[in-house]
């Protein structure tokens, strides 16, 4: 017999206190994966995964792409004969805390204020972890799917060796439909699912104008120093507006929501009296636009610099690109325009540090429609939105790629104040148990 909606509630809040319980024990393991000092974390952390798991019937297991590669947790329970089979994804890894200063609370210490529970990784993606063991502990023995399990321990470190993990499980986690419990909804209170996400092209791009550092007073006027040179060069990259200026980028329209001025305001952290850049429908600049900033700067500080001709400057450039869009052709039309700009003859290098492929997704079908139901019951007559999102989840085009039949429901536990990756994430509590509600209702939903 099919569990109704009101039974999936109550069952939520039945095993409510035993999720948080675990999800602060998940949180107060430091599993940043971009610091070698705390690998003995992330190992830490994909066994506490697989135990989680394991306890709910899957036969959970760590594998790694090669011995010392970064430790990922598989697993299946079997349901049905000839049920559906679903791929639970989420990502055990964490962002660093960087300056605990920057933290009403200790970062590792789960703290709860105002009916939220801040500290890393309580929302991205440590609650997309509980959200799979809670839909399990709520359908039990009742599960109308067949579970497969695939918990990532470097999606903060770009996945790297998702392509091998891939091939070397692709049997153990080919599926049906793909749940990706690593994004947000629209508010507090409004439910979506993500459509579509924007690629990542991160290049180092090196000036040179001396072979060596010479006196300014000397020399300046006459040669350029390659701060200065580094700074015409990226200048160029937008107008005076603040549109990209790379010539055969893809663009493309967005969902049709709106984004109240206040909101993206508040949500953004921008200082008062600072204007938007750019120009058409704020949604499209966020999420169908390519956009490109200056992520780090290699160049001497202001304490203690010296009258000096500076030989060679570096920065990082992150250029996020359209649904639509290809890295080689983005890469290739950045690498042009920063060719085609670099002034007076400036010796120019280019280092590609890593790419990620945009992906706007197939929302009809069998599990759209699941889904949709789903989330309209646990959020009480509230349809989802279907929204972009500027950011990146490259591996989405990679499981694609392996199974290209599949259908790929992108949900998850933030909301516009979850401040994931930065000082003072945060979980809403409220939100998260119909978050919980809903992936139960999900799978019974594709069960039947």
């Amino acid at each position: 017999m099919t569990m109704t909606s009101d039974e999936i509630r109550s069952r939520v809040a039945a095993v409510l206190p035993g999720v948080r319980e675990d999800l602060e024990a998940l949180v107060r393991i430091q599993s940043v994966s971009a610091d070698p000092a705390r690998l003995d974390e992330v190992e830490r952390s994909a066994e506490k995964t697989a135990e989680l798991f394991r306890a709910e019937g899957v036969d959970a297991r760590i594998v790694r792409a090669y011995d010392g590669a970064p430790p990922a947790v598989i697993g299946e329970k079997r349901g049905p004969e000839g049920a559906p089979v679903v791929l639970l994804y989420a990502h055990h890894d964490v962002q660093p805390e960087n300056d605990p200063a920057d933290w009403d609370s200790p970062p590792w210490e789960p703290t709860e204020r105002d009916g939220r529970l801040y500290g890393r990784g309580t929302a991205d993606d440590k609650a997309g972890i509980m959200t799979h063991v809670a839909a399990l502990r709520v359908l039990g023995d009742e599960l109308p799917v067949t579970v497969r399990l695939f918990i990532e321990g470097e999606e903060e470190v770009a996945s790297a060796t998702l392509p091998q993990l891939l091939e070397q499980n692709l049997e153990d986690l080919r599926s049906d439909v793909i749940i990706i419990a690593d994004s947000g909804n629209w508010d507090i209170g409004v439910p979506a699912l993500t459509t579509s996400l924007r690629g990542l092209v991160r290049v180092n791009v090196q000036v040179r104008t001396l072979s060596h550092a010479v006196h300014q007073g000397m020399w300046g006027g006459l040669v350029p120093d390659a701060v200065m040179t580094l700074s015409r060069l990226i200048a160029s990259l937008h107008d005076d507006e603040g549109n990209l200026r790379v010539e055969g980028l893809v663009s493309g329209p967005a969902a049709d929501v709106d984004y109240p001025e206040d909101r993206l305001r508040a949500e953004s952290g921008v200082a008062e009296g600072v204007e938007w850049i750019g120009h058409g429908p704020k949604v499209e600049r966020l999420w169908t636009q390519p956009a490109l900033s200056v992520i780090g700067l290699d160049a001497p500080k202001v304490d203690g610099s010296s009258n000096t001709l500076i030989p060679a400057a570096r920065a990082r450039l992150a250029l996020r690109t359209a649904p639509g869009e290809t890295s080689d052709n983005a890469l290739a039309c950045l690498k042009a325009h920063l060719e085609e700009h670099v002034p007076w003859g400036a010796q120019l290098s280019i280092e590609v540090v890593d790419t990620g492929e945009p992906i706007a997704l197939d929302v009809t079908g069998p599990a759209y429609d699941a889904a949709r139901s789903a989330f309209t019951e646990a959020w009480d007559g509230t349809e989802p939105v279907d929204m972009g999102v500027g950011g990146s989840i490259p591996f989405i085009a990679e499981l694609l790629d392996a199974m290209p039949g599949a259908s790929v429901l992108v949900t998850g536990v933030e909301d516009p104040d979850t401040r994931a990756h930065g000082p003072n994430e945060g979980l809403h509590l409220a939100e998260f148990e119909k978050v919980l509600a809903a992936e139960a209702m999900v799978l019974r939903n594709l069960g039947a």
